[in-house]
Protein backbone atom coordinates (compact mmCIF):
# COMPACT_ATOMS: atom_id res chain seq x y z
CA UNK A 1 0.00 0.00 0.00
CA UNK A 2 1.52 3.43 -1.24
CA UNK A 3 0.84 6.28 0.99
CA UNK A 4 -1.53 8.02 -1.40
CA UNK A 5 -3.68 4.79 -1.04
CA UNK A 6 -3.00 4.48 2.80
CA UNK A 7 -5.82 4.93 5.60
CA UNK A 8 -4.37 8.79 5.21
CA UNK A 9 -5.95 10.42 2.72
CA UNK A 10 -9.02 8.49 3.27
CA UNK A 11 -12.01 10.71 4.25
CA UNK A 12 -13.21 10.65 8.38
CA UNK A 13 -15.70 11.78 9.96
CA UNK A 14 -15.47 13.30 13.73
CA UNK A 15 -18.42 14.59 15.41
CA UNK A 16 -20.81 15.90 12.37
CA UNK A 17 -17.89 17.27 10.36
CA UNK A 18 -15.82 14.84 7.47
CA UNK A 19 -12.34 15.44 7.10
CA UNK A 20 -10.80 15.34 3.45
CA UNK A 21 -7.85 13.08 5.53
CA UNK A 22 -5.57 12.49 8.45
CA UNK A 23 -3.09 14.64 7.97
CA UNK A 24 -3.82 17.16 10.84
CA UNK A 25 -2.20 20.42 12.13
CA UNK A 26 -1.55 20.20 15.47
CA UNK A 27 -2.09 22.93 17.78
CA UNK A 28 1.24 25.33 18.03
CA UNK A 29 1.57 28.42 20.33
CA UNK A 30 2.80 31.31 18.04
CA UNK A 31 2.89 34.95 18.94
CA UNK A 32 1.48 36.45 15.96
CA UNK A 33 -1.74 37.92 17.73
CA UNK A 34 -2.18 42.31 18.56
CA UNK A 35 -1.30 43.87 21.46
CA UNK A 36 -4.73 43.73 22.36
CA UNK A 37 -4.90 39.79 22.14
CA UNK A 38 -6.70 39.93 18.81
CA UNK A 39 -6.31 37.65 16.32
CA UNK A 40 -4.54 39.39 12.91
CA UNK A 41 -3.96 39.12 9.27
CA UNK A 42 -1.31 37.23 9.30
CA UNK A 43 -2.85 34.19 11.36
CA UNK A 44 -6.56 34.39 8.75
CA UNK A 45 -3.54 33.89 5.60
CA UNK A 46 -1.65 31.10 7.64
CA UNK A 47 -4.58 28.56 8.33
CA UNK A 48 -6.32 29.65 5.35
CA UNK A 49 -3.14 28.78 3.29
CA UNK A 50 -3.25 25.12 5.44
CA UNK A 51 -6.46 24.60 4.81
CA UNK A 52 -5.98 24.59 1.03
CA UNK A 53 -5.24 20.78 1.15
CA UNK A 54 -8.11 20.43 3.35
CA UNK A 55 -6.61 19.61 6.40
CA UNK A 56 -8.24 19.62 10.18
CA UNK A 57 -6.27 22.51 11.73
CA UNK A 58 -6.15 23.29 15.51
CA UNK A 59 -5.37 26.30 16.06
CA UNK A 60 -2.60 27.79 18.72
CA UNK A 61 -3.22 27.94 22.34
CA UNK A 62 -6.09 30.77 22.58
CA UNK A 63 -6.42 32.33 26.23
CA UNK A 64 -9.93 32.13 27.62
CA UNK A 65 -9.41 34.94 29.50
CA UNK A 66 -6.65 37.48 31.17
CA UNK A 67 -6.68 36.78 34.64
CA UNK A 68 -5.42 32.65 34.03
CA UNK A 69 -2.55 34.07 32.57
CA UNK A 70 -0.93 35.78 29.95
CA UNK A 71 1.86 35.92 27.47
CA UNK A 72 2.74 38.95 25.15
CA UNK A 73 1.05 38.82 21.45
CA UNK A 74 -0.96 35.32 21.55
CA UNK A 75 -4.85 35.36 20.42
CA UNK A 76 -7.47 35.11 23.36
CA UNK A 77 -11.55 34.65 23.02
CA UNK A 78 -13.09 36.24 25.82
CA UNK A 79 -14.63 39.20 23.88
CA UNK A 80 -16.78 39.82 20.69
CA UNK A 81 -14.33 41.68 18.93
CA UNK A 82 -11.72 38.65 19.63
CA UNK A 83 -15.16 36.61 18.35
CA UNK A 84 -15.23 38.46 15.06
CA UNK A 85 -12.12 38.55 14.15
CA UNK A 86 -11.43 34.05 14.77
CA UNK A 87 -14.87 34.37 12.91
CA UNK A 88 -13.00 36.14 9.77
CA UNK A 89 -10.56 33.25 10.53
CA UNK A 90 -12.55 30.85 9.89
CA UNK A 91 -14.60 31.44 7.04
CA UNK A 92 -11.60 31.60 5.47
CA UNK A 93 -10.66 28.16 6.09
CA UNK A 94 -13.75 26.78 5.34
CA UNK A 95 -13.61 28.38 1.97
CA UNK A 96 -10.57 27.08 0.87
CA UNK A 97 -11.70 23.44 2.25
CA UNK A 98 -10.35 23.19 5.90
CA UNK A 99 -12.26 22.55 9.11
CA UNK A 100 -10.51 23.54 11.97
CA UNK A 101 -10.91 23.98 15.67
CA UNK A 102 -9.71 25.89 18.79
CA UNK A 103 -7.47 25.44 21.26
CA UNK A 104 -8.65 27.07 24.79
CA UNK A 105 -5.98 27.70 27.22
CA UNK A 106 -5.45 28.86 30.75
CA UNK A 107 -2.18 29.22 31.87
CA UNK A 108 -2.04 28.93 35.71
CA UNK A 109 0.61 29.20 37.37
CA UNK A 110 2.86 29.55 34.45
CA UNK A 111 1.58 33.12 33.49
CA UNK A 112 3.77 36.07 33.27
CA UNK A 113 3.73 37.73 37.00
CA UNK A 114 4.74 40.90 35.48
CA UNK A 115 2.10 41.30 32.70
CA UNK A 116 -0.87 39.96 34.95
CA UNK A 117 0.61 42.79 37.56
CA UNK A 118 0.45 45.09 35.09
CA UNK A 119 -3.67 44.75 34.08
CA UNK A 120 -4.52 44.61 37.75
CA UNK A 121 -4.23 40.84 37.97
CA UNK A 122 -2.85 38.12 40.21
CA UNK A 123 -0.81 35.04 39.26
CA UNK A 124 -2.71 32.47 40.65
CA UNK A 125 -1.95 28.58 40.60
CA UNK A 126 -3.77 25.39 41.58
CA UNK A 127 -1.69 25.44 44.35
CA UNK A 128 1.11 28.06 45.30
CA UNK A 129 4.00 26.33 43.61
CA UNK A 130 6.14 28.24 41.00
CA UNK A 131 7.64 26.25 38.21
CA UNK A 132 10.91 27.30 39.00
CA UNK A 133 13.49 29.52 41.09
CA UNK A 134 13.98 31.73 37.91
CA UNK A 135 9.89 31.97 37.71
CA UNK A 136 9.52 32.80 41.57
CA UNK A 137 12.36 35.40 41.87
CA UNK A 138 10.24 37.09 38.78
CA UNK A 139 7.13 37.30 40.70
CA UNK A 140 8.12 38.41 44.01
CA UNK A 141 9.98 41.24 42.13
CA UNK A 142 6.55 42.32 39.86
CA UNK A 143 5.28 42.21 43.31
CA UNK A 144 3.06 39.28 42.17
CA UNK A 145 3.40 36.50 44.13
CA UNK A 146 1.86 33.38 43.31
CA UNK A 147 -1.27 32.85 44.98
CA UNK A 148 -3.38 29.21 45.41
CA UNK A 149 -6.99 29.64 43.41
CA UNK A 150 -9.88 29.63 45.62
CA UNK A 151 -13.43 27.69 45.43
CA UNK A 152 -14.61 30.89 44.47
CA UNK A 153 -12.21 31.20 41.46
CA UNK A 154 -12.79 27.92 40.59
CA UNK A 155 -16.41 28.02 40.39
CA UNK A 156 -15.92 30.95 38.35
CA UNK A 157 -13.87 29.40 35.42
CA UNK A 158 -16.01 26.32 35.37
CA UNK A 159 -19.34 28.35 35.46
CA UNK A 160 -18.31 31.85 33.87
CA UNK A 161 -14.86 31.94 31.62
CA UNK A 162 -14.87 28.37 30.00
CA UNK A 163 -18.79 29.07 29.00
CA UNK A 164 -18.03 32.46 27.94
CA UNK A 165 -15.08 31.57 25.55
CA UNK A 166 -16.90 28.61 24.26
CA UNK A 167 -20.19 30.24 23.48
CA UNK A 168 -17.75 33.28 21.30
CA UNK A 169 -16.28 30.08 19.88
CA UNK A 170 -19.13 28.43 18.94
CA UNK A 171 -19.86 32.18 17.38
CA UNK A 172 -17.40 32.77 15.27
CA UNK A 173 -18.31 29.17 13.84
CA UNK A 174 -15.36 26.75 14.53
CA UNK A 175 -16.01 22.90 13.85
CA UNK A 176 -14.62 22.02 17.23
CA UNK A 177 -13.15 23.60 20.29
CA UNK A 178 -10.13 21.69 21.97
CA UNK A 179 -9.85 22.25 25.88
CA UNK A 180 -5.74 22.24 26.27
CA UNK A 181 -5.12 19.60 29.34
CA UNK A 182 -1.26 19.44 28.20
CA UNK A 183 2.13 20.59 28.58
CA UNK A 184 1.88 21.79 31.92
CA UNK A 185 -0.81 24.60 31.80
CA UNK A 186 -3.73 24.41 34.38
CA UNK A 187 -6.04 21.31 33.54
CA UNK A 188 -2.50 19.45 33.65
CA UNK A 189 -1.85 21.37 37.11
CA UNK A 190 -4.51 20.08 38.84
CA UNK A 191 -3.94 16.65 37.34
CA UNK A 192 -0.27 16.55 38.21
CA UNK A 193 0.49 15.26 42.00
CA UNK A 194 3.77 17.63 41.82
CA UNK A 195 1.87 20.72 41.22
CA UNK A 196 -1.35 19.90 43.06
CA UNK A 197 -0.81 20.33 46.64
CA UNK A 198 -4.80 20.85 47.93
CA UNK A 199 -6.63 19.76 50.51
CA UNK A 200 -9.79 20.07 49.07
CA UNK A 201 -12.25 18.17 47.09
CA UNK A 202 -9.56 19.80 43.63
CA UNK A 203 -6.69 18.10 45.01
CA UNK A 204 -5.25 15.22 47.17
CA UNK A 205 -3.93 11.89 46.12
CA UNK A 206 -6.57 10.62 44.76
CA UNK A 207 -6.77 11.00 40.56
CA UNK A 208 -10.47 11.21 41.26
CA UNK A 209 -10.01 14.78 42.74
CA UNK A 210 -7.25 16.25 40.57
CA UNK A 211 -9.41 15.51 37.20
CA UNK A 212 -12.53 16.87 39.23
CA UNK A 213 -11.91 19.99 37.55
CA UNK A 214 -11.15 19.08 34.48
CA UNK A 215 -14.42 16.67 34.35
CA UNK A 216 -16.67 19.68 35.73
CA UNK A 217 -15.47 21.30 32.57
CA UNK A 218 -16.06 19.05 30.27
CA UNK A 219 -19.45 17.88 31.89
CA UNK A 220 -20.79 21.97 31.91
CA UNK A 221 -19.45 22.99 28.98
CA UNK A 222 -21.41 19.58 27.28
CA UNK A 223 -24.85 21.60 28.37
CA UNK A 224 -23.61 24.17 26.50
CA UNK A 225 -23.01 22.99 23.25
CA UNK A 226 -22.86 19.82 21.84
CA UNK A 227 -20.62 17.46 23.19
CA UNK A 228 -19.61 16.48 19.48
CA UNK A 229 -18.17 19.81 19.36
CA UNK A 230 -15.46 19.54 21.91
CA UNK A 231 -11.91 18.09 22.28
CA UNK A 232 -9.36 17.25 24.52
CA UNK A 233 -5.65 17.63 24.30
CA UNK A 234 -3.84 15.33 26.62
CA UNK A 235 0.31 14.67 27.15
CA UNK A 236 0.64 11.70 29.65
CA UNK A 237 4.00 11.26 29.86
CA UNK A 238 4.76 15.14 29.56
CA UNK A 239 7.89 16.87 30.98
CA UNK A 240 7.73 20.30 30.12
CA UNK A 241 6.41 23.06 32.74
CA UNK A 242 5.60 20.19 35.22
CA UNK A 243 8.64 19.12 38.01
CA UNK A 244 8.76 15.51 36.82
CA UNK A 245 7.22 12.79 34.64
CA UNK A 246 3.90 11.84 36.46
CA UNK A 247 4.67 8.35 37.80
CA UNK A 248 1.17 7.58 37.80
CA UNK A 249 0.41 8.79 34.40
CA UNK A 250 -0.80 5.35 32.78
CA UNK A 251 -3.32 5.13 35.99
CA UNK A 252 -4.60 8.62 36.38
CA UNK A 253 -4.68 9.11 32.46
CA UNK A 254 -6.58 5.62 32.25
CA UNK A 255 -9.21 7.00 34.71
CA UNK A 256 -9.29 10.44 32.38
CA UNK A 257 -9.85 8.07 29.12
CA UNK A 258 -12.20 5.90 30.53
CA UNK A 259 -14.40 8.89 32.49
CA UNK A 260 -14.70 10.22 28.95
CA UNK A 261 -15.61 7.10 27.10
CA UNK A 262 -18.20 6.41 29.83
CA UNK A 263 -19.77 9.68 29.00
CA UNK A 264 -19.44 8.52 24.95
CA UNK A 265 -21.01 5.26 25.90
CA UNK A 266 -23.91 7.42 27.45
CA UNK A 267 -24.09 9.09 24.16
CA UNK A 268 -22.58 12.96 25.25
CA UNK A 269 -18.81 11.90 23.48
CA UNK A 270 -16.43 14.72 22.34
CA UNK A 271 -15.09 14.58 19.02
CA UNK A 272 -11.78 13.67 19.57
CA UNK A 273 -8.92 13.28 21.93
CA UNK A 274 -5.50 14.76 20.97
CA UNK A 275 -2.82 12.93 22.71
CA UNK A 276 0.73 13.95 22.59
CA UNK A 277 2.19 10.71 21.36
CA UNK A 278 5.72 9.84 22.97
CA UNK A 279 6.10 7.11 21.45
CA UNK A 280 10.07 8.38 19.95
CA UNK A 281 12.76 9.93 21.15
CA UNK A 282 14.45 12.56 19.04
CA UNK A 283 16.88 10.09 17.62
CA UNK A 284 13.89 8.10 16.49
CA UNK A 285 14.55 5.22 19.04
CA UNK A 286 11.39 3.64 20.81
CA UNK A 287 10.88 4.77 24.47
CA UNK A 288 10.32 2.74 27.25
CA UNK A 289 6.60 4.41 27.80
CA UNK A 290 4.30 5.22 25.44
CA UNK A 291 0.76 6.05 25.61
CA UNK A 292 -0.18 3.07 23.63
CA UNK A 293 -2.70 2.66 27.06
CA UNK A 294 -4.72 5.38 25.24
CA UNK A 295 -5.64 3.61 22.22
CA UNK A 296 -7.18 0.34 24.13
CA UNK A 297 -9.41 2.26 26.27
CA UNK A 298 -10.61 5.46 24.16
CA UNK A 299 -12.84 4.14 20.60
CA UNK A 300 -13.64 7.19 19.24
CA UNK A 301 -11.10 9.73 17.17
CA UNK A 302 -7.56 10.08 18.01
CA UNK A 303 -5.04 12.67 16.85
CA UNK A 304 -1.26 11.58 17.23
CA UNK A 305 1.36 13.85 17.26
CA UNK A 306 4.77 14.78 18.72
CA UNK A 307 6.84 12.37 17.93
CA UNK A 308 6.03 11.96 14.23
CA UNK A 309 8.42 14.71 12.80
CA UNK A 310 11.47 11.89 12.85
CA UNK A 311 9.37 9.91 10.69
CA UNK A 312 11.06 10.83 7.07
CA UNK A 313 11.94 7.17 5.75
CA UNK A 314 8.59 7.04 3.07
CA UNK A 315 6.68 7.79 6.13
CA UNK A 316 6.00 4.52 7.13
CA UNK A 317 5.69 4.55 10.56
CA UNK A 318 3.01 7.31 10.12
CA UNK A 319 1.06 4.89 7.04
CA UNK A 320 1.46 1.75 9.98
CA UNK A 321 -0.54 4.00 12.51
CA UNK A 322 -2.88 5.16 10.19
CA UNK A 323 -3.57 1.65 8.94
CA UNK A 324 -3.67 0.01 12.18
CA UNK A 325 -7.07 1.13 12.74
CA UNK A 326 -9.95 3.54 11.11
CA UNK A 327 -10.04 6.40 13.47
CA UNK A 328 -6.84 7.95 14.02
CA UNK A 329 -5.47 11.12 12.26
CA UNK A 330 -1.49 11.37 12.44
CA UNK A 331 -0.80 15.32 13.45
CA UNK A 332 2.47 18.00 12.72
CA UNK A 333 3.43 20.89 14.52
CA UNK A 334 6.86 22.03 12.94
CA UNK A 335 6.43 20.37 9.63
CA UNK A 336 2.92 22.01 8.94
CA UNK A 337 4.57 25.28 10.12
CA UNK A 338 7.65 24.90 7.64
CA UNK A 339 5.17 23.15 4.71
CA UNK A 340 1.78 25.03 4.12
CA UNK A 341 0.76 21.85 1.72
CA UNK A 342 2.26 19.21 3.96
CA UNK A 343 -0.67 16.78 3.37
CA UNK A 344 0.17 17.03 -0.25
CA UNK A 345 3.46 16.99 -0.13
CA UNK A 346 3.30 13.14 2.07
CA UNK A 347 1.13 12.06 -0.51
CA UNK A 348 3.06 12.74 -3.53
CA UNK A 349 6.36 12.35 -1.69
CA UNK A 350 7.75 16.00 -2.27
CA UNK A 351 10.52 17.22 -0.34
CA UNK A 352 10.03 19.15 3.13
CA UNK A 353 10.76 22.64 3.56
CA UNK A 354 13.36 22.31 6.61
CA UNK A 355 11.63 24.48 9.80
CA UNK A 356 13.54 27.26 11.77
CA UNK A 357 12.99 26.95 15.22
CA UNK A 358 14.44 30.43 16.16
CA UNK A 359 11.36 31.99 13.80
CA UNK A 360 8.13 30.26 15.95
CA UNK A 361 7.75 32.87 18.58
CA UNK A 362 8.58 36.62 16.70
CA UNK A 363 6.07 39.00 16.15
CA UNK A 364 6.53 39.23 12.43
CA UNK A 365 5.82 37.72 9.35
CA UNK A 366 9.26 36.61 8.82
CA UNK A 367 9.54 32.73 9.64
CA UNK A 368 5.49 32.42 9.50
CA UNK A 369 3.85 33.15 6.06
CA UNK A 370 7.09 33.02 4.12
CA UNK A 371 7.43 29.19 3.98
CA UNK A 372 6.89 28.08 -0.16
CA UNK A 373 4.26 25.97 -1.81
CA UNK A 374 6.14 23.00 -3.59
CA UNK A 375 7.13 24.51 -6.63
CA UNK A 376 7.91 28.19 -5.30
CA UNK A 377 11.13 27.53 -4.07
CA UNK A 378 13.68 30.18 -4.15
CA UNK A 379 11.25 32.66 -2.74
CA UNK A 380 11.33 32.04 0.84
CA UNK A 381 11.92 33.92 3.78
CA UNK A 382 12.38 37.28 2.43
CA UNK A 383 14.50 39.33 5.01
CA UNK A 384 11.81 42.35 4.49
CA UNK A 385 9.22 40.55 6.47
CA UNK A 386 10.73 40.96 9.43
CA UNK A 387 9.60 44.18 9.35
CA UNK A 388 5.43 42.86 8.58
CA UNK A 389 3.38 42.67 11.62
CA UNK A 390 0.02 41.96 11.92
CA UNK A 391 -3.07 44.16 12.05
CA UNK A 392 -5.70 43.11 14.36
CA UNK A 393 -8.74 41.65 12.19
CA UNK A 394 -11.45 43.69 14.24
Amino acid sequence: MTTSTSNLFKPIKIGNVTVKHRVAHLPTTRTRGSADFIPTDLIKQYYTDRATTGALLITEATLLSLNQGIYANVPGIWNEKQSAAWKQIVDSVHEAGGKIALQLWALGRVGTAKLLKEHGLPLTGVSPIYEHEKAEKEAIEAGNPIQELTLDQINDLIYNQYPNAIKLADKAGFDFIELHAANGYLFEQFIHPGTNERTDKYGGKSIENRARFFFDVVDHLSTIIDPSKLAVRLSPLNEFQVPYVNPTAEEDYSYIVEGLQKRADEGKGIAFIDIVDERYNPDGSIKSQTVEFVDKIWKGPLVKGGSYTYDNENWKVINDVANADDRTLIGFGRHFIANPDLPERIKSGHALNEYDRSTFYNNSNYGYNTYPFFGQEGVEHDPEQKNVVGKALA
